[in-house]
Formats: C-alpha cells, sequence, structure tokens
C-alpha cells in the first residue's frame, strides 16, 4: 500500500522550542498543498509526523511514547520523525517500532516527496545529511495553532557552548532575507493574527546570508526597526536572545517602538563566572548585569526571562549558591530551569567532577522555587496597572487567559467574543493559581 494513493490525513506532534512549532507548522502547509487534511493528533490519521526535539533527555524519552499513542489511534498509518533528534540519532529513531521514515535537518522540509517511496513492510527509512550539508535557509511560521504566531528569522549556531548539541542538529548560523521575513510577517498580519514572536536558534546572530556566510547585508538592529512598520501586527515579541547579542541600541529602540512589547527572554546558563568559561559562553555576569540594568532603567516594567542550567560537570555547592544569590537579587521576572543532562558528542560530556543526579534535581527544584517567587513578585508589582491583554482562545474551565504585553498571565470569565481581541484592562489581584484577575 502506497501513501500517495492511500493518505488523506496527517496529525502533527512538536516537541521543543517555538522553532519546532513555526517549523511544523510550515511543513503541515506542504502536507496541504498536497491535498492532505490536517487532523488532531489525537484523532486517527494516515501519517503521523512527530517533530523531535534533542536538547533534554527527556524530549528523546517521551518520542517512544509518543510513537505508541500514534500506533493506538491507528495501528496501520505511518510514522514519520523529522527534526534535531532525528538528525543526531537518526537510527536510533528508525529502531523505534512503529517509526518509517527519519528525515534530519535538510529533509524535513521536502518530506512530501518521499511519501511515494513508504511502504509499511519495509524497514524504516533514513534520509539524514551530514550536518555541513545544512547550509541552506529555509524560512517558517506558525499559524492556526495559536492566538500568536511564530516566525522563523535564523537558523543554526556559530557557538561552541559545551552542554550543547544544536550546532550538531541545526547546522551553522544563516539567516533569512529581510525581504523574506518581511513578506512572512505581513502574511501572518493579512490572516488577522495580532502577534507575532521572533524566533530562530541564535536570533542576535541575525545577518549572516542565508548560505551561512559573513556577509552582514542586515543587522538584528535593521530586522526588528523593519519589523514594527509591519501593518496590522498589534505585537512583537522577541524569544531568546543571547546577552552579548542583545545590544543597547536594540533595548533602547524596543522602549520607544511601535509593536515591540517590553519582553526579553536572555539566557544566562550560569551565574559563576568560572562555570560560565567551562561552559565556553560569551559574556561573563557583569555584562549579564548590564543588559537586565539597561532594560529596567528604560523599561521599569519590562519581563525578563532567564534560562538557567543546573548541574553542570564541577558545579559545587559554591557554584550554585553563588548562581542562586546572583538571580535573587537580580531584577528579574521568571526562570526557565534546565537540569544539565549528557549529551552525546558534546564536550561537557567528557569533563570530569559529575554532579550526581540527586544533586542536580534538588538544585532544580530550589531554582524553581526561585522562579516562583521572582514571577509572583514580579505579578504583585503590576497590581493596579493599567495593560493591554490579548486573549487566547481556549475555554478553560469556564475561564479565558491572555497575556499582557509585558508577559502577565491573566485570566477573566470565559467570553468568546474577546478571543484574539486586545483589551484594555487593570490589573486588579493574584488568584489561587497565581494568574492575574483584572477588575470588571
Amino acid at each position: 500500500m502506497e501513501v500517495a494513493t492511500a493518505a488523506k490525513s496527517v496529525a502533527f506532534y512538536t516537541l521543543g522550542c517555538k522553532l519546532n512549532f513555526s517549523e511544523t507548522s510550515t511543513i503541515a502547509r506542504s502536507f496541504k498543498d498536497e491535498g492532505f487534511d490536517r487532523v488532531d493528533f489525537n484523532e486517527k490519521a494516515d501519517i503521523y509526523v512527530i517533530n523531535t526535539c534533542s536538547v533534554t533527555e527527556n524530549a528523546d524519552k517521551r518520542f517512544k511514547s509518543i510513537v505508541r499513542k500514534a500506533q493506538q489511534h491507528n495501528e496501520d498509518a505511518f510514522v514519520i520523525a523529522v527534526g534535531c533528534y532525528a538528525q543526531l540519532k537518526p537510527a536510533e529513531l528508525a529502531a523505534v517500532d512503529g517509526v518509517d521514515l527519519v528525515l534530519g535537518a535538510t529533509e524535513k522540509f521536502k518530506v512530501t516527496d518521499y511519501l511515494n517511496q513508504l511502504s509499511k513492510e519495509e524497514p524504516a527509512q533514513i534520509h539524514s545529511c551530514e550536518i555541513d550539508d545544512a547550509d541552506f535557509y529555509v524560512g517558517s511560521y506558525s499559524i492556526g495553532d495559536r492566538t500568536r504566531a511564530f516566525l522563523k528569522v535564523q537558523d543554526g549556531c556559530d557557538y561552541k557552548c559545551t552542554y550543547c548539541t544544536i550546532p550538531l542538529a541545526r547546522g551553522i548560523s544563516r539567516s533569512d532575507t529581510l525581504e523574506n521575513v518581511m513578506n512572512n510577517a505581513r502574511e501572518i498580519s493579512n490572516k488577522g493574527i495580532k502577534e507575532i514572536v521572533l524566533t530562530g536558534v541564535n536570533i542576535g546572530d541575525y545577518g549572516k546570508g542565508e548560505f551561512g556566510n559573513k556577509r552582514h547585508e542586515h543587522t538584528f538592529l535593521d530586522l526588528v526597526h523593519a519589523l514594527d512598520t509591519v501593518n496590522g501586527i498589534e505585537r512583537l515579541r522577541i524569544s531568546s536572545i543571547e546577552p552579548n547579542l542583545l545590544k543597547n541600541e536594540t533595548i533602547e529602540f524596543v522602549s520607544r517602538a511601535n509593536a515591540f512589547v517590553p519582553h526579553f527572554h536572555i539566557p544566562l546558563q550560569s551565574g559563576n563566572n568560572e562555570l560560565l568559561g567551562k561552559m565556553r559562553r560569551r559574556y561573563n555576569r557583569e555584562l549579564y548585569v548590564d543588559r537586565v540594568t539597561k532594560i529596567k532603567e528604560v523599561m521599569p516594567d519590562c519581563c525578563i526571562g532567564v534560562d538557567v542550567i543546573v548541574g553542570f560537570p564541577g558545579e559545587t555547592d559554591e557554584h550554585f549558591l553563588d548562581t542562586y544569590q546572583f538571580l535573587s537579587e537580580l531584577d528579574i521576572s521568571y526562570l526557565h530551569v534546565f537540569t544539565y543532562s549528557e549529551r552525546d558528542n558534546t564536550l561537557a560530556a567528557t569533563m570530569d567532577s559529575p554532579v550526581p543526579m540527586n544533586v542536580r534535581k534538588k538544585r532544580s527544584k530550589m531554582l524553581r522555587g526561585l522562579s516562583v517567587k521572582k514571577r509572583r513578585a514580579f505579578y504583585e508589582s503590576q497590581l493596579g496597572k493599567e495593560k493591554t491583554v490579548l486573549w487566547e482562545a481556549e475555554n478553560k474551565e469556564g475561564f479565558i487567559h491572555g497575556f499582557t504585553e509585558n508577559y502577565v498571565k491573566v485570566k477573566t470569565f470565559w467570553n468568546p467574543n474577546l478571543v484574539n481581541q486586545l483589551e484594555s484592562v487593570s490589573l486588579d489581584y493574584i488568584d489561587e493559581d497565581g494568574l492575574v484577575r483584572i477588575k470588571s
């Protein structure tokens, strides 16, 4: 039985980051162009596409359970694995019972080209390039899945952080042309979407040519200036950006922009300079303080999120407490805490003095607790203020949720007329679930 004649429906599951969501959405549109109907992953489909992640060990483990879930809906379905894990460990994925096709970094955007070759009786096929061949750029954006759209502007990374597999999974740093980004932003705007989140692997590195060459025709600052002029987009949000690439000029522009909102997510990874050196990060904690100070100087209500890794090889109690104290005193709003896990083919995996797993988990729990306190303090600082909420589409137990421009999560009683609407509200109090209620 061949897919070309039999398959009419396709379902998608995305693991990992905003960038993966934008790429899944683009791949889904290629199926639609071939005449497929997209259905929910919890429904019976002829094809299931799983976009994988390999940033954490947990994402690897989840893959098998997702394949089993697809088989429960349709044991005869074709299961296709794409994305970062598929690039790093294609044979491992192909060996998972039920998987029929594995596509790596360059092949995933051509998935429909392989459908006619698929047969359920054959062993899983693998099409995975040498990562050095991932030197061209494919633009993508997500729509239809959420109130916000994720717009990919950059891919790959030239940094060599010792714990990270992303350069192995996605290749060299390369960018979309400014013209393509603007065209995609206008397409999103024309669909009535009011917020765009800029995404990529290392978006502050935007400007390297689409083949990874070093021509910097446009900088990240040029990009934000241009996007701020797109008609119909009410909000533009910068996702994760490296502290050394977040320049004062960008911070100042965001503070007075038409559409860019006061929200930054800035990876730290460690608050200890010795560990930052072992990680091969391109900044020290002093530079990080400078960035946060500058942001708060020009945007006092700005929300600042932080990525931090616990349990990196050689992290002593003193190192960890240094990071904890550093973050505790810093004027930030929330943390994304990652428990370090050894990844194959990374330098960190060969380093001495690994931290016992129970210690990693204990430190992770401490930082997650700090994050709860930080978020609560930030929310409390916003009470009584007038903000604008973009309401989302889901009815959650009689409530509708949304985010303010500075990323305070709010809720009010369900009203379908509010979906995808911007509403000016007064932040009233924090509910028992930690979300902010508005004055009625």
